[in-house]
Protein backbone atom coordinates (compact mmCIF):
# COMPACT_ATOMS: atom_id res chain seq x y z
CA UNK A 1 0.00 0.00 0.00
CA UNK A 2 0.97 3.52 -0.75
CA UNK A 3 1.69 5.66 2.14
CA UNK A 4 -0.47 9.28 1.26
CA UNK A 5 2.77 11.43 2.94
CA UNK A 6 4.91 9.88 -0.09
CA UNK A 7 2.71 11.36 -2.70
CA UNK A 8 1.45 14.74 -0.37
CA UNK A 9 -1.74 17.17 -1.68
CA UNK A 10 -0.19 17.97 -5.05
CA UNK A 11 0.24 13.76 -6.11
CA UNK A 12 -3.09 12.59 -4.98
CA UNK A 13 -5.00 15.42 -6.62
CA UNK A 14 -3.07 14.53 -9.67
CA UNK A 15 -3.67 10.95 -9.30
CA UNK A 16 -7.41 11.87 -8.63
CA UNK A 17 -7.62 13.60 -11.71
CA UNK A 18 -5.78 11.14 -14.16
CA UNK A 19 -8.17 8.46 -12.91
CA UNK A 20 -11.04 10.71 -13.84
CA UNK A 21 -13.21 10.36 -17.40
CA UNK A 22 -12.73 13.29 -19.90
CA UNK A 23 -15.87 15.26 -19.48
CA UNK A 24 -19.26 14.11 -21.03
CA UNK A 25 -21.25 17.06 -21.44
CA UNK A 26 -20.25 20.16 -23.59
CA UNK A 27 -21.45 22.59 -21.04
CA UNK A 28 -18.12 21.12 -18.28
CA UNK A 29 -15.43 23.31 -19.76
CA UNK A 30 -12.87 22.46 -17.05
CA UNK A 31 -13.08 19.73 -14.18
CA UNK A 32 -10.10 18.95 -11.42
CA UNK A 33 -7.41 21.04 -11.54
CA UNK A 34 -8.35 24.60 -10.66
CA UNK A 35 -10.06 26.60 -7.95
CA UNK A 36 -13.25 26.04 -8.86
CA UNK A 37 -15.40 23.98 -11.68
CA UNK A 38 -15.84 25.84 -14.78
CA UNK A 39 -19.29 25.23 -16.66
CA UNK A 40 -20.30 27.25 -20.33
CA UNK A 41 -23.73 29.38 -19.40
CA UNK A 42 -23.48 31.02 -22.73
CA UNK A 43 -21.98 34.62 -21.86
CA UNK A 44 -21.18 33.54 -18.65
CA UNK A 45 -18.90 30.86 -17.31
CA UNK A 46 -20.46 29.36 -14.00
CA UNK A 47 -18.32 28.16 -11.60
CA UNK A 48 -18.25 25.38 -8.51
CA UNK A 49 -15.89 25.04 -5.44
CA UNK A 50 -16.55 22.71 -2.65
CA UNK A 51 -14.46 23.00 0.38
CA UNK A 52 -14.66 20.47 3.93
CA UNK A 53 -13.41 21.12 7.40
CA UNK A 54 -13.74 18.55 9.71
CA UNK A 55 -13.38 19.23 13.39
CA UNK A 56 -10.01 18.23 14.94
CA UNK A 57 -8.01 18.98 11.65
CA UNK A 58 -9.24 22.11 10.30
CA UNK A 59 -10.56 23.61 13.47
CA UNK A 60 -10.05 23.38 17.56
CA UNK A 61 -13.78 24.59 19.34
CA UNK A 62 -11.65 25.44 21.84
CA UNK A 63 -11.04 28.25 20.86
CA UNK A 64 -13.10 28.79 17.82
CA UNK A 65 -16.16 30.52 18.17
CA UNK A 66 -19.07 28.57 15.96
CA UNK A 67 -20.14 31.72 14.71
CA UNK A 68 -16.28 32.79 13.54
CA UNK A 69 -16.13 29.12 12.23
CA UNK A 70 -19.82 29.75 10.11
CA UNK A 71 -18.44 32.61 8.75
CA UNK A 72 -15.13 31.28 7.85
CA UNK A 73 -16.42 28.30 6.11
CA UNK A 74 -18.19 30.54 3.58
CA UNK A 75 -14.92 32.27 2.70
CA UNK A 76 -13.16 29.22 2.06
CA UNK A 77 -15.89 28.89 -0.98
CA UNK A 78 -16.02 32.24 -1.99
CA UNK A 79 -12.15 32.50 -1.97
CA UNK A 80 -12.16 30.26 -5.00
CA UNK A 81 -14.93 31.53 -6.77
CA UNK A 82 -12.47 35.02 -6.27
CA UNK A 83 -9.55 33.18 -7.36
CA UNK A 84 -11.24 32.51 -10.97
CA UNK A 85 -11.83 36.26 -11.39
CA UNK A 86 -15.35 35.27 -10.42
CA UNK A 87 -18.49 36.70 -8.01
CA UNK A 88 -19.89 34.07 -5.76
CA UNK A 89 -23.78 33.50 -6.59
CA UNK A 90 -25.45 30.80 -4.33
CA UNK A 91 -24.00 28.16 -1.70
CA UNK A 92 -25.04 24.97 -0.19
CA UNK A 93 -23.79 24.13 3.55
CA UNK A 94 -23.57 20.64 4.58
CA UNK A 95 -23.33 19.58 8.24
CA UNK A 96 -22.19 16.53 9.88
CA UNK A 97 -23.10 16.73 14.07
CA UNK A 98 -22.66 14.67 16.66
CA UNK A 99 -25.09 14.22 19.78
CA UNK A 100 -22.90 16.89 21.66
CA UNK A 101 -23.90 19.62 19.75
CA UNK A 102 -26.70 21.10 21.68
CA UNK A 103 -29.93 23.36 18.87
CA UNK A 104 -28.40 26.56 20.19
CA UNK A 105 -25.04 25.45 18.63
CA UNK A 106 -26.42 25.33 15.31
CA UNK A 107 -28.28 28.12 15.33
CA UNK A 108 -25.04 30.24 15.96
CA UNK A 109 -22.95 28.70 13.82
CA UNK A 110 -25.83 29.22 11.19
CA UNK A 111 -25.43 32.76 12.53
CA UNK A 112 -22.08 33.11 11.04
CA UNK A 113 -23.03 31.90 7.56
CA UNK A 114 -25.83 33.89 7.16
CA UNK A 115 -23.57 36.97 8.29
CA UNK A 116 -20.68 35.68 5.57
CA UNK A 117 -23.75 35.44 3.16
CA UNK A 118 -24.72 38.90 3.76
CA UNK A 119 -20.80 40.32 3.51
CA UNK A 120 -20.51 38.65 0.03
CA UNK A 121 -24.30 39.12 -1.70
CA UNK A 122 -24.17 35.28 -1.31
CA UNK A 123 -28.02 33.23 -1.56
CA UNK A 124 -27.90 30.44 0.53
CA UNK A 125 -29.67 27.68 -0.95
CA UNK A 126 -29.76 24.23 1.07
CA UNK A 127 -27.44 21.74 1.66
CA UNK A 128 -27.83 18.65 3.99
CA UNK A 129 -27.76 17.43 7.53
CA UNK A 130 -26.33 14.34 8.92
CA UNK A 131 -25.14 12.41 12.60
CA UNK A 132 -21.41 12.51 12.84
CA UNK A 133 -19.25 9.91 15.21
CA UNK A 134 -15.99 12.49 15.44
CA UNK A 135 -17.77 16.14 16.12
CA UNK A 136 -18.63 18.91 13.72
CA UNK A 137 -18.10 18.64 9.80
CA UNK A 138 -18.91 21.45 7.33
CA UNK A 139 -18.81 20.81 3.82
CA UNK A 140 -19.70 24.29 1.75
CA UNK A 141 -20.14 24.40 -2.25
CA UNK A 142 -20.56 28.04 -3.73
CA UNK A 143 -21.85 28.64 -7.49
CA UNK A 144 -20.48 31.79 -8.86
CA UNK A 145 -20.13 33.15 -12.41
CA UNK A 146 -17.40 35.50 -14.42
CA UNK A 147 -17.65 37.03 -18.07
CA UNK A 148 -15.89 34.70 -20.76
CA UNK A 149 -13.34 37.57 -21.45
CA UNK A 150 -12.47 37.35 -17.89
CA UNK A 151 -11.85 34.00 -16.53
CA UNK A 152 -8.71 33.42 -15.01
CA UNK A 153 -6.90 29.87 -14.38
CA UNK A 154 -3.78 28.56 -12.67
CA UNK A 155 -1.89 27.71 -15.55
CA UNK A 156 -2.30 30.50 -18.25
CA UNK A 157 0.88 32.80 -16.68
CA UNK A 158 3.92 33.66 -18.39
CA UNK A 159 7.50 34.55 -18.38
CA UNK A 160 8.28 37.64 -17.35
CA UNK A 161 4.41 38.34 -15.55
CA UNK A 162 5.05 40.73 -12.54
CA UNK A 163 3.92 38.48 -9.50
CA UNK A 164 1.53 40.12 -7.48
CA UNK A 165 -0.07 39.92 -3.70
CA UNK A 166 -3.01 41.10 -2.35
CA UNK A 167 -3.21 42.21 1.15
CA UNK A 168 -0.67 40.63 3.92
CA UNK A 169 0.68 37.31 4.71
CA UNK A 170 1.73 35.33 7.76
CA UNK A 171 -1.09 37.09 10.11
CA UNK A 172 -3.34 33.84 10.09
CA UNK A 173 -0.27 31.59 11.20
CA UNK A 174 1.01 33.94 13.94
CA UNK A 175 -3.24 34.29 15.11
CA UNK A 176 -3.07 30.59 15.22
CA UNK A 177 -0.02 30.55 17.34
CA UNK A 178 -1.32 33.14 20.17
CA UNK A 179 -4.54 30.71 20.22
CA UNK A 180 -2.82 27.73 20.71
CA UNK A 181 -0.87 29.15 23.18
CA UNK A 182 -3.69 29.89 25.35
CA UNK A 183 -5.45 26.97 24.77
CA UNK A 184 -2.36 24.99 26.63
CA UNK A 185 -2.12 27.96 29.05
CA UNK A 186 -6.34 27.20 29.76
CA UNK A 187 -5.53 23.39 29.86
CA UNK A 188 -2.78 23.69 32.72
CA UNK A 189 -5.07 26.02 34.88
CA UNK A 190 -8.90 26.20 33.33
CA UNK A 191 -9.06 29.48 36.40
CA UNK A 192 -6.58 31.51 33.95
CA UNK A 193 -8.08 34.13 31.68
CA UNK A 194 -6.70 34.46 27.79
CA UNK A 195 -3.74 36.69 27.63
CA UNK A 196 -4.78 38.18 24.04
CA UNK A 197 -3.41 41.45 24.14
CA UNK A 198 -5.12 44.28 22.33
CA UNK A 199 -2.31 44.79 19.61
CA UNK A 200 -3.02 41.04 18.75
CA UNK A 201 -6.55 41.48 17.93
CA UNK A 202 -5.17 41.63 13.99
CA UNK A 203 -3.51 38.31 14.12
CA UNK A 204 -6.32 36.42 15.98
CA UNK A 205 -9.28 37.77 13.70
CA UNK A 206 -7.35 36.67 10.77
CA UNK A 207 -7.08 33.44 12.00
CA UNK A 208 -11.06 33.04 13.21
CA UNK A 209 -12.31 35.00 10.74
CA UNK A 210 -10.79 36.10 7.74
CA UNK A 211 -12.25 37.87 4.66
CA UNK A 212 -12.07 36.40 1.08
CA UNK A 213 -10.75 39.02 -1.45
CA UNK A 214 -14.07 39.54 -3.61
CA UNK A 215 -12.95 43.75 -3.19
CA UNK A 216 -10.23 42.93 -5.10
CA UNK A 217 -12.18 41.11 -7.78
CA UNK A 218 -13.76 44.66 -8.47
CA UNK A 219 -10.96 46.69 -8.40
CA UNK A 220 -9.11 44.46 -11.25
CA UNK A 221 -12.46 44.56 -13.50
CA UNK A 222 -12.70 48.84 -12.56
CA UNK A 223 -9.11 49.13 -13.57
CA UNK A 224 -9.38 47.25 -16.87
CA UNK A 225 -6.79 44.60 -15.37
CA UNK A 226 -7.18 40.78 -16.38
CA UNK A 227 -4.79 38.83 -14.43
CA UNK A 228 -2.62 36.41 -16.44
CA UNK A 229 -3.06 33.91 -13.98
CA UNK A 230 -4.47 33.76 -10.49
CA UNK A 231 -4.87 31.47 -7.38
CA UNK A 232 -5.86 32.11 -3.29
CA UNK A 233 -3.44 31.42 -0.55
CA UNK A 234 -4.93 29.28 1.86
CA UNK A 235 -1.86 26.54 1.94
CA UNK A 236 0.76 29.11 2.36
CA UNK A 237 2.37 31.19 -0.70
CA UNK A 238 5.01 28.76 -1.26
CA UNK A 239 2.45 26.25 -2.01
CA UNK A 240 0.34 27.99 -4.29
CA UNK A 241 3.16 29.69 -6.18
CA UNK A 242 4.10 26.16 -6.54
CA UNK A 243 0.74 25.01 -8.18
CA UNK A 244 1.00 28.15 -10.40
CA UNK A 245 4.44 27.68 -11.95
CA UNK A 246 4.20 23.99 -12.66
CA UNK A 247 0.92 24.46 -14.07
CA UNK A 248 1.67 26.89 -16.42
CA UNK A 249 5.41 25.58 -16.69
CA UNK A 250 7.44 28.50 -15.62
CA UNK A 251 9.62 29.42 -12.66
CA UNK A 252 9.78 32.30 -10.30
CA UNK A 253 12.17 34.44 -8.60
CA UNK A 254 10.27 36.24 -5.13
CA UNK A 255 11.70 38.55 -3.55
CA UNK A 256 12.16 38.20 0.95
CA UNK A 257 11.97 41.74 1.30
CA UNK A 258 8.62 42.41 -0.74
CA UNK A 259 6.66 39.73 1.15
CA UNK A 260 4.01 42.26 2.79
CA UNK A 261 4.15 41.10 5.93
CA UNK A 262 1.75 43.19 9.21
CA UNK A 263 4.17 44.59 11.92
CA UNK A 264 2.07 42.76 14.48
CA UNK A 265 3.10 39.71 12.28
CA UNK A 266 6.68 40.85 12.79
CA UNK A 267 6.39 41.29 16.51
CA UNK A 268 4.59 38.17 17.42
CA UNK A 269 6.63 36.16 14.92
CA UNK A 270 9.83 37.38 17.40
CA UNK A 271 7.87 36.04 20.16
CA UNK A 272 7.80 32.90 18.96
CA UNK A 273 10.81 32.46 17.88
CA UNK A 274 9.42 32.01 14.11
CA UNK A 275 10.89 33.51 10.95
CA UNK A 276 8.17 36.11 9.54
CA UNK A 277 9.46 34.97 6.16
CA UNK A 278 9.26 31.71 7.47
CA UNK A 279 5.34 32.43 8.21
CA UNK A 280 4.40 34.33 5.23
CA UNK A 281 5.82 31.92 2.89
CA UNK A 282 4.24 28.69 4.45
CA UNK A 283 1.75 29.94 7.06
CA UNK A 284 -1.38 29.48 5.44
CA UNK A 285 -5.22 30.60 5.89
CA UNK A 286 -4.23 34.00 4.62
CA UNK A 287 -7.06 33.92 1.55
CA UNK A 288 -5.59 36.60 -0.17
CA UNK A 289 -5.26 36.17 -4.10
CA UNK A 290 -1.51 35.27 -5.53
CA UNK A 291 -1.97 36.51 -9.48
CA UNK A 292 0.19 37.59 -12.04
CA UNK A 293 0.10 40.42 -14.73
CA UNK A 294 1.77 41.76 -17.64
CA UNK A 295 4.65 44.34 -16.67
CA UNK A 296 2.90 46.81 -19.30
CA UNK A 297 -0.59 46.23 -17.06
CA UNK A 298 1.05 46.15 -13.49
CA UNK A 299 1.23 49.99 -13.81
CA UNK A 300 -2.30 50.25 -13.16
CA UNK A 301 -1.71 48.51 -10.10
CA UNK A 302 1.69 49.99 -8.84
CA UNK A 303 -0.25 52.40 -6.81
CA UNK A 304 -2.71 50.33 -5.10
CA UNK A 305 -1.83 49.88 -1.15
CA UNK A 306 -3.82 46.50 -1.39
CA UNK A 307 -1.57 44.47 -4.15
CA UNK A 308 2.20 44.41 -3.77
CA UNK A 309 4.79 43.34 -6.57
CA UNK A 310 6.52 40.48 -5.21
CA UNK A 311 8.63 39.06 -7.97
CA UNK A 312 8.45 38.06 -11.22
CA UNK A 313 8.03 34.62 -13.48
CA UNK A 314 10.89 33.65 -15.60
CA UNK A 315 11.42 30.74 -18.73
CA UNK A 316 12.67 27.93 -16.17
CA UNK A 317 10.05 26.18 -14.61
CA UNK A 318 13.16 24.21 -12.15
CA UNK A 319 13.56 27.50 -10.82
CA UNK A 320 11.24 28.51 -8.29
CA UNK A 321 13.31 30.52 -5.92
CA UNK A 322 13.47 33.04 -2.88
CA UNK A 323 16.10 36.00 -3.52
CA UNK A 324 17.13 37.61 -0.82
CA UNK A 325 18.94 41.16 -0.30
CA UNK A 326 22.09 39.89 -0.52
CA UNK A 327 21.40 38.29 -3.85
CA UNK A 328 21.52 34.84 -2.50
CA UNK A 329 18.59 32.24 -4.03
CA UNK A 330 17.13 29.05 -1.89
CA UNK A 331 14.71 27.05 -3.96
CA UNK A 332 11.23 27.20 -2.64
CA UNK A 333 9.69 24.60 -1.42
CA UNK A 334 5.96 24.08 -0.12
CA UNK A 335 5.28 23.05 3.69
CA UNK A 336 1.47 22.75 3.17
CA UNK A 337 -0.05 19.72 3.97
CA UNK A 338 1.69 16.59 3.52
CA UNK A 339 -0.77 13.95 4.45
CA UNK A 340 -3.59 12.78 6.78
CA UNK A 341 -2.79 13.86 9.57
CA UNK A 342 -2.51 17.55 8.98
Amino acid sequence: MTDLNTIGEIGLIERIRQATAAPTHAETVLGIGDDAAVFDWGDDYGLLSTDMLIEGIHFDLTYVPLKHLGYKAVTFGVSDIAAMNGLPLQLTVSIGLSSRFPVEAVDELYEGIRAACAAYNVDLVGGDTTASRSGLIISVSVLGKVPKDLITYRNTAQPNDVVCVTGDLGAAYLGLQLLEREKQVFLADPNMQPNLAEERTYLVQRQLRPDARTDIVHELRDLGVRPTAMIDISDGLASELLHLCHQSGTGAVIFDENLPIDDQTHLAASEFNISPITAALNGGEDYELLFTVRPQEFEKLANNARITAVGYLTANPAQIVLSTKAGQQTPIRAQGWSGMEE
